[in-house]
């Protein structure tokens, strides 16, 4: 009798090892890992837990509900795997982040652009309610949105 050797992933394609007889099948995106890139160039895995406190973070004792959060991570998580990129820059998930808040709350935007991207002056925050207003890209005021 053949020896039947389990099939498993090997990056560019599939091992040739089938122990079980089956047939190897693709990996799910959620079985791929990411891997974020720091600004100082440093790779770790990305964490959803940690995106999860960063967003609740910036939406404390704002009126929205847990359930329209965890939705909101679940898209930006999707959205990351959906780029077929093991590696992201943090910088990207900063602005994907950035896009989703825009969209749910223009106080947790604000904050979390503050952080982001490193607000030192009130003109800083200035020119990110500007970007709410519309007054920089020409997008509506994100009240008249909803």
């Amino acid at each position: 009798m053949p020896e039947l050797r389990k099939s498993r992933y090997a990056g560019e394609g599939f091992a040739a090892d089938r122990r079980f007889g089956r047939d190897p099948s693709p990996p799910c995106l959620s079985d791929l890992q990411l891997t974020v890139i720091k600004r100082a160039g440093r790779r770790v895995p990305f964490d959803r837990d940690k995106l999860m406190r960063s967003v609740s973070i910036a939406l404390r004792k704002r009126p929205v509900e847990p359930e329209r959060i965890e939705q909101m991570v679940s898209k930006i998580v999707r959205e990351l795997e959906s780029q077929g990129e093991s590696e992201i820059s943090s910088e990207a998930i900063g602005e994907i982040v950035m896009e989703h808040l825009r969209e749910l709350d223009d106080v947790a935007y604000v904050r979390f652009a503050s952080v982001y991207r490193n607000f030192r002056e009130a003109k800083d925050f200035r020119a990110a309610l500007d970007e709410l207003s519309g007054d920089e890209d020409g997008r509506p005021a994100a009240s008249a949105r909803k």
